[in-house]
């Protein structure tokens, strides 16, 4: 029984000596929380927004069926007693610097008329938004105090798939909560996300987490929970965090702007298959292949061609096309990018330099919405918005509701055509859905960033 003993302590030692320098640096969950939890905070907003129909003296009842009979009957909006009603909202962030700057979702903030922020010693604060990116759902709130305790920040790239990670947060309003997980997978891309490389984890989050730190075992904040793949509305087991590093790079931004400044090429980009590769003669499938360019764009004054693949930006390799969006919004305006491309079986070297990409203000609608079928409110582009999105023509979207919601057109896209037809007019818009038999599909065109897609729009009736 000695040997036995002695046996399995000299085992459990080389074991430990063998152990990568990881985990001997890793501190358990619990010693975690308790040095790094007090720089997590708990957020609380308030939006007034406007309840009531017109010529009725009471507030809509709460519930989505009573709440959409008197959407389709009385709708609101003519001359009369409109009630502003505060909603509530809440979510999670972090302290990234003693002086009370705190980063959080920018779907956190978003519209929030109040914003509150409450410490784990609970003390609350009166907290200013000082800037949000929707494209990377990342903000910047600041609370007047000093000395507060805040987070280290890590290095994203060093992170290791199957690492164990945690998050602290606000799951259901429910304060200060911790949870943990692994890291199930990096870089990922989202449908409709160009601008940030997710961090996927197995870590359990749910509404209210949003904007809370991701750390690693070290206790560095290695990512910003942001989303959850659901088909409930609650966790089932895959969550995205944005990197740290980009989160970052937006907040300097922010605080010294107030908005985020990117780079813009003007290509539409799509991924290179082994068919393709195969066809274009090239080794492996790799790179970004261009299946349009923008006219008058920065692409099209550099030389770039439908059918390049770039290979190469700013001296970085491209491997999927999703890389690229993402290195060309980091990266400053005006900035002369060396590119690596391959044309026609052969490398070539192309400079381009990079223009503004349009902020989302660019697109701001107008006043006088009126929907159309399949539940669009659109307008036509001005003069100026075609010059900015480099488009000759186009329907910006305003308000979507019914068909269109449940197809994924948002709010700021601008549609280009529908069933392959040029669509320049609301007119001419409402008259190719009207030919849509109910039940069917259209195949609507949309700008959506740098980029183009089509969406099948399924014409209900409603």
């Amino acid at each position: 029984m000695t040997r036995l003993r002695t046996a399995l302590a000299a085992t459990a030692l080389a074991m430990t000596l063998s152990a990568p320098a990881v985990a001997r640096e890793a501190m358990d969950v619990a010693d975690l929380v308790e040095t790094h939890g007090p720089a997590v905070v708990n957020i609380s907003t308030t939006k007034l927004v406007k309840r009531g129909v017109e010529g009725f003296p009471f507030v809509i009842p709460d519930g989505e069926d009573m709440q959409e009979f008197f959407r389709r009957f009385f709708p609101p909006g003519g001359p009369g007693p409109v009630e502003e009603i505060p909603a509530r909202g809440a979510g999670s962030g972090f302290i990234v610097s003693n002086d009370g700057y705190i980063l959080t979702n920018a779907h956190v903030v978003r519209g929030a008329d109040e914003v509150e922020i409450k410490l784990i010693d609970k003390r609350t604060f009166s907290a200013k938004v000082i800037g949000a990116d929707s494209r990377t759902d990342v903000a910047v709130i600041k609370i007047t105090a000093n000395n507060l305790p805040a987070v280290k920040l890590g290095d994203p790239a060093r992170l290791r798939v199957g690492e164990a990670v945690a998050a602290i947060g606000s799951p259901f309003g429910f304060e200060n909560s911790v949870t943990a997980g692994i890291v199930s997978a990096k870089g990922r891309s989202l449908p409709s996300e160009s601008y940030v490389p997710y961090i996927q984890t197995d870590v359990p989050i749910n509404p209210g987490n949003s904007g809370g730190p991701l750390f690693n075992m070290k206790g560095e904040v290695v990512g910003i929970n942001s989303q959850i793949y659901s088909r409930s509305g609650g966790y089932q087991g895959v969550s995205f965090a944005i990197p740290i590093d980009v989160a970052m790079e937006v907040a300097e931004q922010l605080k010294a702007a107030g908005k985020v400044s990117r780079g813009w090429l003007g290509v539409v980009v799509q991924e290179v298959t082994a068919d393709l590769a195969e066809s274009f003669g090239m080794d492996r499938p790799r790179g970004a292949l261009i299946a349009q360019v923008q006219a008058d764009g920065p692409a099209a004054r550099a030389g770039l061609q439908a059918a390049d693949v770039i290979l190469m930006f700013g001296g970085k390799p491209v491997e999927n096309s999703g890389d690229l969006p993402r290195m060309v919004g980091m990266t400053k305006p005006g900035a002369k990018i060396p590119l690596q491309v391959w044309r026609r079986g052969k490398l070539q070297a192309i400079t381009v330099e990079l223009g503004e990409l349009p902020g989302e203000e660019q697109l701001a609608g107008k006043p006088g919405k009126t929907y159309s079928r399949g539940g669009l409110a659109l307008s036509e582009l001005t003069a100026e918005q075609r010059r900015e999105l480099r488009i000759d023509h186009g329907l910006l979207v305003e308000e979507v509701t019914g068909d269109a919601a449940r197809a994924g057109i948002r709010v700021g896209d601008v549609i280009l055509a529908v069933n392959n037809g040029k669509v320049a007019t609301v007119e001419a818009f409402r008259k190719a859905i009207a030919a849509i038999p109910k039940g069917k599909s259209a195949a609507v065109l949309v700008r959506r960033g740098e980029g183009s897609l089509y969406i099948p729009l399924k014409i209900s009736g409603e």
